[in-house]
């Protein structure tokens, strides 16, 4: 059989999932049509965005995980938007907010190592608007937002 793995990481890691419906008709106790229905319609009010795969990173070669704290120039400070817009186009980033403190921004970064981790810093976080970066690394994750580990 052909072996389509990492093809398949990288859909499911965009999304490309669909909810159990089977599995939680019976759950709840209710008609699988029932939650098919129901479930498009939070689908379409927006409600659910996407369906997302949760890996063992361990087992996909991910293992790096940081934590990034940035300060932007002041110049790019009114509108942390645009470069927040910059940064989401590198699928090592998983994630990013806007905060509030001493920083303006927080990135989730993972990557397959410290090395990858260094070159993705080295050359695209050392860009023009940000001038600070402080990077906390993830020794080991007890829980994600969807199930404890």
């Amino acid at each position: 059989m052909k072996n389509i793995k990492e093809k398949l990481i990288e859909l499911l890691k965009l999304g490309y999932c669909t909810p159990q419906i089977a599995r939680i008709a019976k759950k709840i106790k209710e008609p699988s049509t029932t939650i098919h229905y129901n479930i498009k319609k939070l689908e379409k009010e927006g409600v659910i965005k996407t369906y997302k795969a949760v890996f063992d990173y361990k087992k996909i070669g991910i293992e790096f995980c940081s934590y990034v704290l940035i300060n932007l120039a002041p110049e790019e400070y009114s509108n942390p938007e645009r470069i927040a817009r910059e940064l989401i186009k590198f699928p090592q980033i998983e994630c990013i907010d806007i905060v509030t403190g001493d920083y303006e921004l927080i990135l989730k970064i993972r990557t397959k190592n410290i090395e990858e981790y260094y070159e993705f810093v080295k050359n695209i976080l050392s860009r023009k608007g940000i001038v600070k970066i402080k990077s906390l690394n993830s020794l080991k994750q007890i829980k994600s937002e969807f199930i404890e580990v």
